[in-house]
């Protein structure tokens, strides 16, 4: 199992930036991709950004594609995700999520930051 801590959420306003850190430990050596989802109220919980440990190859959703980057640091075992030019529509708890290896999905989930933006 890995163990992911979220944290750099907070309340923005329109246009403004903010960066989300995940910090993983545990049964780190298993994680193949590292992913970012938010949930607002109401919604379902929706995809972000991933990145592939190895390869530190992405996909980000088209809602935050040229605002939002993610990126590893493989010896601090920690995830990023920068985002720039926040909107309203950005409000949602944020999550942290970690794919193993032989897991079919998603195994592993940090506890979620809230990110406000306001307009």
């Amino acid at each position: 199992q890995v163990q992911l801590v979220e944290s750099g959420g907070g309340l923005v306003q329109a246009g403004d930036s903010l960066r989300l850190s995940c910090a993983a430990s545990g049964r780190t050596f298993s994680v193949v991709v590292m992913g970012w989802f938010r949930q607002a109220p109401g919604n379902e919980r929706e995809v972000v950004a991933t990145i592939r440990r190895s390869t530190s190859s992405t996909y980000y959703a088209d809602s935050v594609k040229g605002r939002f980057t993610i990126s590893r640091d493989n010896a601090k075992n920690t995830v990023y995700l920068q985002m720039n030019s926040l909107k309203p529509e950005d409000t949602a708890v944020y999550y942290c999520a970690a794919n193993r290896i032989g897991g079919s999905g998603f195994d592993d989930w940090g506890q979620g930051t809230q990110v406000t933006v306001s307009s």
